[in-house]
């Protein structure tokens, strides 16, 4: 294997994985015969998109920054500018991780693949920074006459938090650029701000961005891309054997009234038990018991968890769960 280029952080979590693996696979069982190769494909392009938005808010607040640079080089040009006009908005403009982004060499390489354009946006970017400006956190921001790095990078983690994200018109546009980013809105903005605390003060702008996945960069496409790639085609694969399982353990239910997504919830879970062996037992149970909390019925954490200990002690009997290394099988 290859040296792996030097980077600071991957993205994605294991839960991030199995929460857009499930959202492919429903929207693959929308479809009528589909194609599992296709479906796989479809699942890779999301990722790319969850990608593409982050990229999008990076360079927002690039374009937030430069169009303060803008009003200012403006209000030099009266004839008799005031203090407010001038000092406060260099400040903003000066902000040591606002001018390394703006300075990145990987995001202007991605933000220009993806042609991204704010200048036909400029009235949203006009009100999100006034509606920045009108913060008291800029405000406090600009009274201080003395900060650290990590003060400065704390104010945009701020201003980003309070008037980007819960921003209904930005919302609004990125809907329209993409009906899947509506999901992945908040996930990205995540996304941002720890891309935001995790950067230092001595990284120059050739510094390249966070890859989306762990080890993204080696010869095999990264360990966590696979086992999304995986964990995906064998929950299809396997998907009538499961269900099969599944049946016997449904008490005083008929099965075409379980919700779907339980039934696909329960089927990514037994991909894992059976066919993934270095994942933990009690990992598998516990996240696919919290993802079903946002993405199935009310009632869906009890009926996961019942039919989950009952799979697992039968297939422990039947030497279907073969966990290896120390302490993976309790």
């Amino acid at each position: 294997m290859r040296l792996i280029k030097k980077t600071f952080i991957f993205m994605l979590s294991r839960r991030h994985i199995r929460i857009k693996v499930l959202q492919a696979l429903y929207a693959y069982t929308q479809i009528d015969n589909g194609n599992p190769i296709l479906g796989e494909k479809q699942l890779l392009k999301h990722f790319e998109k969850v990608y593409d938005l982050f990229i999008y808010q990076l360079s927002l607040l690039i374009e937030i920054r430069a169009f303060a640079e803008e009003r200012m080089d403006e209000a030099k040009k009266k004839y008799y500018p005031t203090k407010e006009e001038l000092n406060p908005i260099e400040k903003f403009i000066r902000n040591p991780f606002l001018m390394q982004l703006a300075n990145n060499k990987d995001l202007e390489k991605k933000a220009d693949a993806l042609h991204i354009n704010w200048k036909e946006e400029l009235e949203l970017v006009r009100k999100l920074y006034n509606q920045i400006r009108e913060t008291e956190t800029y405000k406090n921001y600009l009274s201080e006459k003395e900060t650290s790095y990590k003060a400065e990078k704390l104010v945009i983690e701020k201003l980003f938090e309070e008037v980007l994200i819960p921003n209904e018109n930005l919302h609004f546009y990125f809907e329209e650029l993409n009906l899947n980013w509506t999901d992945d809105y908040y996930l990205v903005a995540q996304l941002v701000l720890m891309t935001i605390s995790s950067y230092k003060g001595s990284w120059n702008e050739n510094r390249p961005l966070p890859t989306l996945f762990k080890d993204e960069l080696d010869d095999d496409g990264g360990q966590d891309l696979i086992f999304g790639r995986e964990l995906f085609k064998k929950t299809i694969y396997h998907s009538d054997e499961f269900l099969d399982l599944i049946k016997p353990k449904i008490v005083n239910w008929e099965i075409d009234r379980v919700a779907l997504m339980d039934m696909l919830i329960l089927k990514m879970a037994l991909v894992e038990l059976t066919e993934m062996n270095s994942i933990p037992v009690k990992v598998t149970m516990n996240e696919y018991i919290e993802i079903s909390k946002y993405f199935s019925t009310p009632k869906s954490k009890i009926f996961i968890n019942g039919i989950l200990d009952n799979l697992i002690i039968e297939l422990k009997s039947s030497g279907r769960i073969k966990k290896t290394g120390r302490g993976l099988l309790e």
